[in-house]
């Protein structure tokens, strides 16, 4: 166990550092100048060389790189061009509502995507097996906006029974009000991942409890005479789960994407609705901090997926 998590944290650092040096490159090749944002048309020449100066920019790539480097080690990610706050300081008030709408989703996916992935595993082929997998396929297709904006406008416009943004309400912020208040906020954002991705959970498990239900181990403990209940449940569901433990830690990356999106829709005040700001205004500090601690989370949970599938089944080697 210790050699494979030190095997896992090299290839984790190696993977975090590439992601830290693309990150840097793709944000200065962008065709726009984040110069633009910075300066006022007001501004004296000497004003302007100032400017560039306080954030670095009148630099060479190479010393600009490397002093990104250095102040990451730091725990320094620099200052918003926009905001000029410290880029760490408004990651760390937006993170939590981030996790509090991936943990949700994630939650209520696993829980409704592996019990109706094994049923219709089991039940392949019938009636119910065909309505599952149809909706399944429906929901890998649907456009993330586009499921977004039409549950805004039936349930937040027409209804009016759900906030059409935000996380809270201004002016409650405190007690089971303020719970109850951010639990609806919590709705639509939620439904609007929880469709599209529960769908890539419940395709898994399923192709996992056919492939599982055809080894030779399963028609051992039928020819037994085992109850076909402990059969799916011992049996069965446990081996299903490895490919679906695995797909998790995908879907966790896909999801933050999802969430970029999302967040955006609902205005929801996430990372990655920072993020699409941070495109749209070429906030390049904003954009480098946020995909540093997104591709962070999903590295860390890489890790805990091996970890997990060698719970599942001990005939992995982590060694």
């Amino acid at each position: 166990m210790g050699k494979y998590l030190q095997k896992r944290m090299v290839k984790g650092l190696i993977t975090f550092f590439i992601t830290i040096t693309l990150t840097f490159l793709i944000v200065r090749l962008m065709p726009a100048d984040p110069t633009t944002m910075l300066m006022d048309a007001r501004m004296t020449e000497a004003q302007k060389n100032q400017m560039l100066a306080d954030f670095g920019l009148d630099k060479s790539l190479i010393f600009q790189y490397f002093s990104y480097i250095k102040n990451l080690l730091q725990g320094d990610l620099g200052l918003s061009f926009m905001q000029k706050r410290p880029v760490m300081e408004m990651i760390l008030e937006r993170l939590p509502w981030t996790l509090l709408l991936m943990t949700v989703t994630q939650v209520i996916t696993l829980f409704l995507g592996i019990p109706l992935g094994i049923y219709s595993g089991y039940k392949r082929g019938s009636a119910l097996d065909h309505c599952i997998n149809g909706v399944s396929i429906f929901g890998i297709s649907i456009f993330v906006p586009w499921l977004g904006f039409t549950l805004l406008y039936f349930f937040g416009y027409k209804m009016g029974v759900l906030p059409i943004g935000g996380a809270y309400t201004p002016g409650v912020d405190s007690g089971i009000a303020f719970v109850i208040d951010v639990a609806k906020h919590l709705i639509l954002p939620v439904i609007t991942l929880i469709f599209i991705y529960l769908a890539n959970y419940v395709l898994y498990t399923r192709g996992s409890v056919i492939d599982v239900l055809s080894e030779d181990y399963i028609r051992t403990a039928r020819s037994k005479g085992m109850k076909e209940s402990k059969v799916i449940w011992k049996h069965a569901t446990k081996n299903a789960m490895i490919p679906t433990v695995t797909s998790a830690g995908l879907m966790l990356g896909a999801m933050v994407g999802g969430a970029v999106l999302t967040e955006t829709v609902f205005a929801y005040p996430g990372v990655g609705r920072m993020v699409y700001q941070a495109v749209s205004q070429q906030d390049f500090p904003v954009l480098q901090g946020s995909f540093i601690i997104l591709a962070l989370s999903v590295i860390l949970m890489n890790i805990i997926t091996d970890l997990l599938c060698a719970y599942l089944d001990p005939r992995i080697k982590l060694d």
